[in-house]
């Protein structure tokens, strides 16, 4: 199962780590990423990281604040939220093996980690 943890309560433009790990049962993965939901929306894709090369992916709201760091052996990832807006107040789903299909993303049944609340007050 995945873990996420460190969310909390922060002033906007202040900032907030998160961290999510794999325990368990042996866990193969080949990315890790993270989602959002805010109240009364879709979850949405926020970032990813493949372990093959490293890249990286972000949805275009958080370019240049956020960053996805990880550790592959130890299954586990980071997102190092800088300059935080109250319009990034959200559930933060950490997720296993995500894959971009064509405009979605895609996270396998039983991959996702349960969510850590990060709110952001104007």
């Amino acid at each position: 199962q995945l873990q996420a943890s460190g969310g909390g309560l922060v002033q906007t433009g202040g900032s907030l780590g998160l961290s999510c790990a794999a325990y368990g049962r042996a866990f193969s993965s080949f990315a890790m990423g993270w989602f959002r939901q805010a109240p009364g929306k879709e979850r949405e894709f926020v970032a990813a990281i493949r372990w093959r090369g490293g890249s990286t992916d972000y949805v275009d709201s958080v370019k240049g604040r956020f960053t996805i760091s990880g550790d592959n052996a130890k299954n586990t990832a980071y997102l190092q939220m800088n300059s935080l807006k109250p319009e990034d107040t959200a559930v933060y789903y950490c997720a296993a093996n995500p894959e971009l299909y064509g405009s979605r993303w895609y996270v396998p049944q039983n991959h996702w980690g349960q969510g850590t609340l990060v709110t952001v007050s104007s």
